[in-house]
């Protein structure tokens, strides 16, 4: 394990026995700052597993204890203050109404907004990507999955982000399971041919012994989950902060 896997790994583990973590920045927040003086600013997309959604006794809601949290207080463990990760995740969106600017307008003043418009207001230099599950709920096609993926790419690198693709994390439900692969498959392939950072989430939880025994339901983790997914998160995240650090303009 490399140095900074290890400090993400200490520093989450430590992080993990808190009761009460200070959340990443909320959207609405970050969106009412004109400018900030942190140096590397990170935006989190994606649908519910962003949000940080589990479920207990029947009972559904966001928590402190996500992977986008975990994300950040790793990062500034490491970095310092000068990272923040503003978590977006709205749960039951898809990346078409991401791309669309027709999902829920909870996640701030621009959420109603296209991509090309959002994403040109906002300050963030990196942009974490992640769909899959509800293009299965909602009976998308990988094709349709793949073409709003691509276009979320290639207008976040026009713009002059750093866009990081993560899959999303595996369903118990083997039949939804099968088709989140075909969504997973599509995520691949965009990061491959546009030759951006993956976190292939999917990959990993499903390489987990007992990983179905982390998740609180049929599409989201326990805290000890997202704890996990964050790892894997800041392997990839962490490197494209410090090349930012150390190189600013």
């Amino acid at each position: 394990m490399s140095r900074r896997a290890a400090t993400a790994a200490c520093v989450l583990g430590v992080v993990s026995t808190l009761t009460l973590l200070a959340p990443a920045t909320s959207a609405a927040a970050a969106e009412a700052q004109a400018s900030s003086s942190t140096p590397v600013l990170i935006d989190a997309y994606g649908d519910s597993t962003t949000l940080g959604i589990t479920c207990s006794d029947g009972h559904c809601a966001a928590q402190a204890r996500n992977a986008v949290t975990y994300l950040q207080l790793a990062l500034q463990a490491h970095d310092g203050e000068r990272v923040r990760v503003t978590n977006y995740g709205v749960g039951g969106t898809m990346a078409a109404q991401l791309r669309d600017g027709s999902g829920n307008r909870r996640a701030g003043p621009t959420a109603g907004l296209p991509w090309r418009e959002r994403l040109a207001a906002s300050p963030a230099r990196i942009v974490l990507i992640n769909y899959g599950i509800n293009e299965v709920i909602q009976n998308q096609t990988p094709e349709q999955f793949y073409a709003a993926e691509t276009t979320l790419v290639q207008t976040a690198r026009a713009l002059g982000k750093e866009p990081v693709l993560q899959t999303s994390n595996p369903m118990p439900d083997n039949r939804l399971n099968a088709k989140l692969a075909d969504m997973v498959a599509m995520t691949r392939r965009v990061a491959a041919e546009q030759q951006v950072p993956l976190v292939d989430q999917y990959a990993y939880v499903s390489s987990l012994p007992d990983w179905k025994t982390l998740m609180s339901d049929g599409a989201h983790p326990k805290p000890e989950l997202y704890r996990l997914k964050a790892e894997q998160d800041y392997r990839v995240v962490e490197p494209l902060v410090r090349r930012l650090l150390d190189n600013p303009h």
